[in-house]
C-alpha cells in the first residue's frame, strides 16, 4: 500500500514538473506545443573517465651540503634553469684547505717512516741470514714495517676525505631542472646534511597525479578481465585550468599499492612529456582516460533527462506526435550524453527544448535538430 502511494506521488509530481501554465494554455487552445527533439544515437562508444589531477615533478630534490660552513658565493639565482653538475653555491673552503694540507703532511711523514722501516727490515734480514741477530729481532722489525704501512693507508684515507670535503664546498645540481626561489643568501651558515639550501625540480617529463574512489576502481577493474592496470591508462589526456587541451597525451605509469587510509582513494600517476616546460608543479588539470568501448551504446543528450525522486525520465515523441514520458536507466556520462542502459531504442526521438511546456499526452509540433546544432559532443 505504501509503495502504491509513493508511485502515485511520483506520477503527480512528474506531471507537476513537466506541466505548467503554458501546457494548460496549449491544451485549452488545442494547438500543438512547439518543441525541439533529437534522434537517439546508437553507436560504438569508447568509455572515458575524468578525474581531478595535479602536476608534480618527476624528481624533486632538496639540495643539502655535505660540509658545514658559511655560503660565500651564489652562482645562480632562484628560479633559474640548471643542468646536472652545474655549480650552485660555494661554501667557505679555508678550514677544508687546511685540513687537506694537514692530512697530506701526515701522509708524507707516514710514508717516510714506512720507507725507513723497510730499509731496516732489509738490513735485519741480511743480519739474520748471517746469524748476526736473533730471528725474533727480525720478526719484530717486520711487524714495525707492517704497522707503518697501516699508518700510511690510514693517512691516505684522511687525505682522500679532506680532498672530498674541499670539493664538496662547491654545491652542484644533481639533476637537470629548475630551482625554486627560496634559496639561501650569501653569508648564511649551513649545517651538513641538515640545512636545505634550495630545491631543484626536474621539468621533463612530469607526473600528473590523480585519485579514484574504491567504487570507481572496482567498476573499472570489472571491465578488464586481465586487470585494469594492464590495459587501462594507455592514453591519458589533460585539460588545463584555462580550458585548453594539452597537446601531448600521457600514460599511467604508477599505481599505488593500496587505498589511502585518510581518504579511501587509490592514487595514480601518469607520465607526460613536457618539452616546452608548460606544465609546472602545482598546476591543476582535468584528467581524461579512455577505456573500454561499449558496442551499440544508446546515447541521449544530458539536457533531455529530468530527475525526479531518484528516477530519470525523458520525454519521447510518441505516436501521432504526442508527448510520452518514459523512465530510463542511465549509465555513465560520455561528453554531452548519457549512456542509456534501458528504456530507449535507436528509433526514438527525445525532446531537448521545450520540456517545461509539455506533459504526457500533449500534442507536439516537433522540430528535429542535429547534435551539431545543439553543440553536443562525445568528448
Amino acid at each position: 500500500m505504501k509503495a502504491c502511494c509513493l508511485s502515485l506521488v511520483a506520477v503527480f509530481a512528474l506531471s507537476a514538473v513537466l506541466g505548467c501554465g503554458n501546457t494548460k494554455q496549449a491544451s485549452q487552445s488545442g494547438q500543438p506545443v512547439k518543441v525541439k527533439a533529437v534522434q537517439v544515437i546508437q553507436k560504438d562508444t569508447p568509455m572515458t573517465s575524468e578525474y581531478a589531477g595535479q602536476i608534480q615533478a618527476k624528481n624533486e630534490i632538496k639540495i643539502q651540503a655535505r660540509v658545514s660552513g658559511n655560503i660565500i658565493e651564489k652562482l645562480v639565482n632562484g628560479g633559474d634553469s640548471v643542468h646536472k653538475g652545474q655549480p650552485l653555491f660555494r661554501i667557505d673552503p679555508r678550514q677544508y684547505e687546511s685540513a687537506l694540507n694537514s692530512a697530506q703532511a701526515s701522509l708524507a711523514q707516514a710514508e717516510a717512516n714506512l720507507s725507513n722501516a723497510r730499509l731496516d727490515t732489509d738490513r735485519y734480514r741480511q743480519l739474520a741470514a748471517a746469524d748476526a741477530i736473533a730471528e725474533q729481532t727480525l720478526n719484530t722489525q717486520q711487524s714495525v714495517e707492517e704497522q707503518n704501512a697501516a699508518v700510511v693507508e690510514f693517512n691516505r684515507a684522511n687525505v682522500q676525505k679532506a680532498a672530498d670535503d674541499l670539493a664538496d664546498t662547491v654545491i652542484v645540481s644533481p639533476i637537470d631542472g629548475r630551482m625554486d626561489v627560496n634559496d639561501l643568501s650569501v653569508g648564511t651558515y649551513v649545517t651538513a646534511g641538515s640545512t636545505t639550501m634550495a630545491t631543484v625540480s626536474s621539468t621533463n617529463p612530469v607526473f600528473v597525479q590523480f585519485s579514484m574512489s574504491e567504487n570507481e576502481y572496482l567498476k573499472l577493474a570489472s571491465l578488464h578481465k586481465n586487470g585494469m592496470t594492464e590495459q587501462w591508462g594507455e592514453t591519458v589526456a589533460i585539460t588545463l585550468s584555462d580550458g585548453t587541451q594539452y597537446p601531448i597525451t600521457g600514460k599511467v605509469t604508477q599505481v599505488d599499492r593500496g587505498l589511502a587510509q585518510n581518504s579511501g582513494t587509490l592514487t595514480f600517476k601518469a607520465t607526460f612529456e613536457n618539452p616546452n616546460a608548460i606544465l609546472i608543479p602545482g598546476m591543476f588539470a582535468r584528467v581524461k582516460i579512455s577505456g573500454e568501448t561499449i558496442p551499440n551504446a544508446i546515447l541521449v543528450p544530458q539536457r533531455a533527462v529530468q530527475q525526479l525522486l531518484e528516477k530519470s525520465f525523458v520525454t519521447v515523441v510518441g505516436a501521432d506526435n504526442k508527448a510520452e514520458s518514459r523512465e530510463v536507466k542511465l549509465g555513465s556520462k560520455v561528453g554531452s550524453y548519457y549512456i542509456v542502459e534501458s528504456g530507449l531504442t535507436a528509433a526514438d526521438q527525445v525532446v531537448v527544448e521545450g520540456l517545461t511546456k509539455i506533459q504526457s499526452g500533449v500534442a507536439l509540433d516537433v522540430t528535429l535538430v542535429t547534435p551539431e546544432e545543439l553543440q553536443l559532443s562525445l568528448n
